[in-house]
Formats: structure tokens, C-alpha cells, sequence
């Protein structure tokens, strides 16, 4: 398949700017897979839409302040560093603008107690950092570093806890797990209240999620890896539901990613590691059933992973009825639910 199958128009003001308010006020867009029907309804009534014994799999990465800005000491030339993954204690990947002077060797200084070395590249056009400073690296990056949002969001954010989920704990994630945005602790109570299992997994986003599809032919297109880890409550829990034949309803794509990563056999394990999947049509899913998702951007592997879940001319129907409808796309946009 090619990239430009998975093109659509979107007017640029249904790019959303800021979050609903509140949260679960969001539209949900249904697609009900059984019956190739398309219907209209609110987040807050997600509940509605579920089934006691159901399990729903939250990713609780957290956004962390991942944007540094720095000079190079021996010229005073402006740098950003952004951070994507963490390696070991002091090294991470990171993408680096300008990056053509950024050689192993050159240092980068983010203020008194804190610098950086760059000792390799990487296949992704990133370096390799190593950090040094004085104190705990995650108050430091507290005090000078700064929460990336998509280019596409123009607006500033007056609360930056509402580019966090209410269940984040995990610290880590360049980008948020947007899906997850829609939910509040009230309704998260309630769905649980109802019977539905919640379960929680870690991803932590990075260039693997958003970075474009430069190949013309999407099977020729290589991810890059992301850190996941499964937990063995969830790993029970998923297995369980799935022995009862229940449904495992993923709240994001990432979460899909980690549910597949670590139950290729079918069965559920509890383990972390590195997950390099890239999910598009044809792909056969082994643990999830269902899915809550926001919309994407056009030529994404994040539509490419919904188009392989729904097929491709559903997921194309669903999206053209959503900007027929007005709704709102990307990060603080509206919601769909998979099912």
C-alpha cells in the first residue's frame, strides 16, 4: 500500500487549539464493526458503550518537560535539544536543531547545572547525549526544560496539566497519549463501578509515534523503538478477560502497540523491553478487540494502525462524516470508539 492511500482533506480550523472543557465533554464518534454503522454521541456517556467484564488498557506514561533550549560555550550558538529516550541513567536519543554541527564532541550548556555531550548519531538523523549536572536530573529538567505540544497546536496552554492524563505516573513521555485526555476520575470511577476492568501499561512516547512515513510504500517504512512495560496485574487481567471472551478495549494507540508488542503469541506477558511494531492493513491482532482513539493526521502510522483494526474504507467513511460534522482533530480534539 502507499502512503498516499491514507491522504485526506482537513479544513485547518478543525485542527483543535485547546482542550473541552471538562475533559469528558468531548464528541465520540462511533464505529460498530459488526454492523458497518457510523453514530454520533458524547464521551461522558462512554459507559453506555461498554460491558461489564470488558478491560480497558490506559497507558500511564507521563509527559515530561522534554524541550531544552541551550547554547554551544565555544560560539554562543543557539541549540534545542529534544529529549525522546532515555538509555541509561545520564544518556538519551535526542533530536537536535540545528543538528548539522552537532558532532560527537560538541557540548551543550542549558545553564549553571546542567550540560550536555554529544557522543554519536543515530539511523533517525538524532545524537546520543550524555548529561552532566549537579543535583537530581528530573528537578532540573523541571526548572529548564519545557513541555513540547504538536507544532500544529498554536495556541498556548494555560494549564499544563491538561496535556497530562489524570492517571499519568510514569514519567518519560515526549508527547501525550492523547486518547486518554478525554477521561476524568469520576468517569474512570464510574466505568469501573460498572464492571469494567482498568488496567494500565507503560509507553513512553517518542519518535516512533509521530515520526512521518517517508517511504512511498508504507511496508518499507521502519519505526522507531519506544520503551513499554507490562505490569503482571495487567498482564492478568488482559488474559483473563480474553479467557472469558471479553472484550480488551486499548484507550490509545500506544496502548495498542504494547498490548501487540507483548502478546504476539496471543497470550499476554508481563515484561518490558523496546517495541519497534508498526501496525497497518493486513496486520492480524492478537490481544486487542476494540479501541478508543482521537483523529490523526493525514499519511500517520496512527491512521495506518486504526485502518488495519477497522479496514481502510471504513476508517475513510467514519473521518469524512467527522468533518462533514465538524469535529475537532488531533491531540484536543474529539474522540472515536472501535468496536
Amino acid at each position: 500500500m502507499l502512503v498516499s492511500d491514507f491522504d485526506y482533506y482537513l479544513p485547518e480550523e478543525l485542527i483543535a487549539q485547546q482542550p473541552v472543557e471538562p475533559r469528558d465533554h468531548s464528541r465520540l464518534l462511533v464505529l460498530d464493526r459488526k454492523t458497518g454503522t457510523i453514530t454520533h454521541n458524547a464521551f461522558y456517556n462512554l459507559p453506555q458503550l461498554l460491558q461489564p467484564g470488558d478491560t480497558l488498557v490506559f497507558n500511564d506514561t507521563r509527559v515530561i518537560p522534554a524541550r531544552l533550549l541551550g547554547i554551544k560555550p565555544e560560539t554562543g550558538g543557539k541549540v534545542e535539544v529534544f529529549l525522546l529516550n532515555r538509555t541509561t541513567k545520564d544518556d538519551w536519543e535526542v533530536l537536535v536543531k540545528p543538528g548539522k554541527r552537532a558532532r560527537p564532541g560538541t557540548v551543550i550548556e542549558f545553564g549553571e547545572n546542567l550540560r550536555c555531550e554529544v557522543l554519536s548519531t543515530t539511523d533517525f538523523g538524532g545524537r546520543v547525549v550524555r548529561f552532566t549536572y549537579q543535583g537530581i536530573f528530573e528537578e532540573i529538567l523541571d526548572v529548564l526544560g519545557e513541555t513540547p505540544l504538536p507544532p500544529y497546536i498554536k495556541a498556548q496552554l494555560s494549564d499544563k496539566e491538561r496535556y497530562q492524563t489524570v492517571y499519568a505516573r510514569e514519567r518519560g513521555s515526549a508527547a501525550a497519549p492523547t486518547a486518554g485526555l478525554h477521561f476524568t476520575r469520576e468517569l474512570m470511577e464510574n466505568i469501573e463501578n460498572m464492571g469494567v476492568n482498568l488496567a494500565y501499561i507503560t509507553l513512553h512516547v517518542g519518535l516512533g509515534t509521530f515520526r512521518p512515513v517517508v517511504a512511498e510504500n508504507i511496508n518499507e517504512h521502519v519505526m522507531h523503538r519506544e520503551y513499554y512495560s507490562v505490569p503482571p496485574a495487567t498482564a492478568e487481567i488482559v488474559n483473563k478477560t480474553l479467557a472469558a471472551g471479553n472484550r480488551v478495549i486499548a484507550v490509545g494507540t500506544t496502548a495498542v502497540r504494547t498490548l501487540e508488542s507483548a502478546g504476539s503469541s496471543g497470550c499476554l506477558e508481563a515484561k518490558s523491553g523496546w517495541t519497534e511494531i508498526f501496525i497497518y492493513p493486513g496486520y492480524e491482532f492478537k490481544i486487542v478487540k476494540a479501541l478508543i482513539t482521537n483523529f490523526h493526521l493525514p499519511k500517520s502510522t496512527l491512521l495506518m494502525l486504526i485502518s488495519a483494526l477497522a479496514g481502510r474504507e471504513f476508517i475513510f467513511d467514519a473521518y469524512r462524516e467527522a468533518v462533514d460534522k465538524r469535529y475537532r482533530f488531533f491531540s484536543f480534539g474529539d474522540a472515536m470508539f472501535i468496536r
